[in-house]
């Protein structure tokens, strides 16, 4: 096997078990791993560390597989890993109470770059690192051995696979080829999502509780749900009786799916306004018109995917969160939310403090929102708390 050795004082973060080594970590590597490979992880002393996924493309060198020196990377090791996922979410399925949820969660669940979520009778997978890759074929083999389901789809059309060095792949892996749109439920709710085109997986599984806590706030409200996708916090807030909703979206698919939604729910179309295009824009001109809301939910895409657009990202999340402010009437509710991993919950309530102060509101923070228990944090690896989410009321 391939010997990485670290710099002196390197190896801190690798004994905290954080599952990343960067490149400038590097000292000096035995051989010429090819991407994906397994390497041992050695101080500058010769201590061994434990092994990883090497990648030559990424800032992000080696994806740490294991922390024990004695354990070898193989077949069981990955059906190891995936059988302890597997057996702490069915401890947790009645919690969850749902057809569609979150199997493997990546370095939280001691597998970097492997994402296994579960829609009804298909899985459908991501494999996002140059490990993930290399070891793809496995993984797909021990899934068939371990779930029964009916097929197995790959989404691995992330940007990160860019920066691995690796394509974006799309398409069947085994079994059945899912349909265009496929039904799950959420406790007595029902949605249709679109795995082979949808967003993420196929839809948003990491908001599933905070889906449900719009609940107690909708009765007789009118909301604004913007960034809406397939409409999922609208449709709960319609169930728990609220008076309208409208749905902003860039996407004409999406909004379709959020129409087809309230007809599989039982809920009358003339209860929801669809708007597509930018939702910058839309708001602007919603707030010029005098519009006032009871509620609104700020679901924004993530506006990052390295630290040098930070800046503007912040900027982002600050401007859209003043529109929401300044369009609520007394009283009113604000989600809001942010799923970008490099703003953390300490400066996202910060950018939210800003965008009060610029709409000139008084705005309390009355609840903290974040991942559901499929989503598992490693307390290890704090970069998997990516989604943070706040409720604010104003006065």
């Amino acid at each position: 096997m391939v010997t990485v050795r670290l710099k002196e004082g390197r190896q801190r973060s690798v004994k905290r078990f954080h599952p990343w080594i960067f490149s400038g970590a590097i000292k000096e590597i035995d051989g010429d791993p090819e991407p994906g490979q397994t390497v041992r992880i050695r101080t500058e002393g010769g201590k061994d560390l434990g092994c990883g996924a090497y990648c030559p493309r990424s800032q992000i060198r080696i994806r740490v597989w294991s922390f024990n020196r004695d354990e070898r990377i193989d077949r069981d090791f990955f059906k190891r890993r995936l059988l302890n996922a597997l057996e702490f979410r069915r401890t947790i399925l009645p919690s969850i109470d749902s057809d569609a949820y979150r199997i493997v969660n990546a370095e939280s669940d001691g597998l970097p770059g492997i994402v296994v979520d579960r829609y009804s009778d298909f899985l459908v997978c991501q494999f996002l690192t140059a490990g993930a890759e290399y070891w793809k074929g496995v993984i797909i083999s021990l899934l068939r051995e371990l779930i029964p389901c009916k097929g197995i789809y790959e989404r691995s059309d992330l940007k990160i696979r860019l920066k691995e060095g690796l394509r974006p792949q799309n398409g069947i892996f085994w079994g059945e080829e899912p349909p265009d749109r496929l039904m799950i439920y959420e406790s007595d709710i029902r949605f249709w999502v679109d795995i082979k085109r949808g967003q993420k997986t196929g839809f948003y599984l990491d908001q599933r509780d905070n889906r449900r806590a719009i609940v107690k706030y909708s009765k007789g409200m009118d909301i604004l749900n913007c960034f809406s996708y397939s409409g999922g916090f609208g449709i709960y807030a319609l169930k728990a009786g609220a008076a309208r909703v409208i749905n902003i979206d860039s996407s004409s698919e999406a909004l379709e799916l959020a129409k087809e939604n309230l007809s599989i729910n039982s809920l009358p179309v003339s209860s929801t306004e669809n708007i597509r295009g930018n939702a910058f824009d839309i708001l602007r001109d919603l707030r010029s018109s005098g519009k006032r809301f009871d509620l609104i939910v700020m679901d924004p895409p993530r506006f990052l995917d390295s630290r040098s657009k930070i800046v503007n990202a912040c900027r982002g999340y600050k401007d859209i969160n003043m529109l929401a402010f300044q369009m609520l009437k007394s009283g009113g509710i604000l989600f809001t939310f942010s799923c970008s991993g490099l703003i953390s919950p300490e400066l996202f309530q910060k950018l939210i403090f800003d965008a009060a102060l610029d709409a000139q509101v008084d705005a309390k923070i009355i609840g903290r929102l974040s991942l559901p228990i499929d989503h598992p944090v490693s307390v290890y690896f704090p970069e998997g708390n990516y989604l943070k989410g706040l409720i604010l009321k104003i006065s």
